[in-house]
């Protein structure tokens, strides 16, 4: 007999996800399943989400330069490595449980939307959109733009993005483990040599790009002379 499937708000069961890894395999059997039918497993993902930072990660954080807010920053392994190097840093995420590890970490770790007030607008110096959070909302555009308004003038906007070729998809997807379904959410993908349309629409332009270890990332900046600069209180 088959058992019944479950829905749980996207939240909730990215959550549950979290929390399973410190069971045995407990990041196995985790999947993304794509309105279209395709399903992609997360066990990779899940363990480079919940462990350190690895030689790639503090490759991309020497990238980053002064105060750095890592959006969608998950259970804070980019943002404890920062407050482990002494780095003014801070993360926000919309998962409860993703903060409480980050903060347990060492992490300064806020539960927000990357889309609702955070501390220090216009005045950070580098956005962190690591581990494909380019993708958050499923219009890249958007969340650019909105990184620009939170970078100063001399800031920039750090992104992983998906391998050249994958050009730039708006999808749907939920999470799944056995019987246990998320509820859909927008999400999209930006491959590494289109990431230009975006971020020229968000007011951005590439400055570098780089591949490390598959991954691939580039930094994009506002043009030079604009924006007003504000200080970071990462108390607020």
């Amino acid at each position: 007999m088959s058992r019944a499937t479950t829905e749980l708000p996207t939240t909730d069961l990215y959550a549950v996800a979290l929390s399973s890894m410190d069971q045995p395999d407990g990041h196995r059997h985790w999947y993304a399943r794509y309105e279209g039918g395709t399903r992609h497993p997360l066990a990779e993902s899940l363990r480079r989400w919940c462990g350190g930072a690895d030689p790639t990660d503090r490759d991309l954080l020497d990238h980053a330069d002064g105060a750095v807010l890592d959006a969608g920053c998950g259970p804070g392994r980019l943002v404890a490595e920062l407050a482990r190097q002494g780095r003014d840093a801070a993360g926000v995420d919309t998962s409860r449980t993703a903060v409480r590890l980050a903060r347990s970490a060492g992490a300064t770790a806020l539960v927000r939307s990357i889309f609702e007030p955070v501390p220090g607008e216009g005045g950070w110096d580098t956005v962190l959109l690591a581990d494909g959070n380019i993708g958050i909302g499923g219009d890249p555009s958007v969340l650019l733009a909105r990184c620009r308004e939170l970078i100063g003038p001399a800031g920039r906007v750090l992104v992983e993005l998906d391998p050249p070729g994958t050009g730039l998809r708006s999808d749907r997807v939920r999470l799944e483990c056995g019987s246990r379904r998320g509820t859909w959410f927008d999400w999209a993908h930006v491959g590494a040599d289109a990431v230009g349309e975006p971020a020229a629409e968000a007011g951005l332009h590439v400055d570098e790009t780089w591949t490390r270890c598959g991954r691939s990332f580039a930094a994009l900046v506002p043009p030079a002379g604009t924006g007003v600069a504000a200080a970071v209180d990462l108390a607020s």
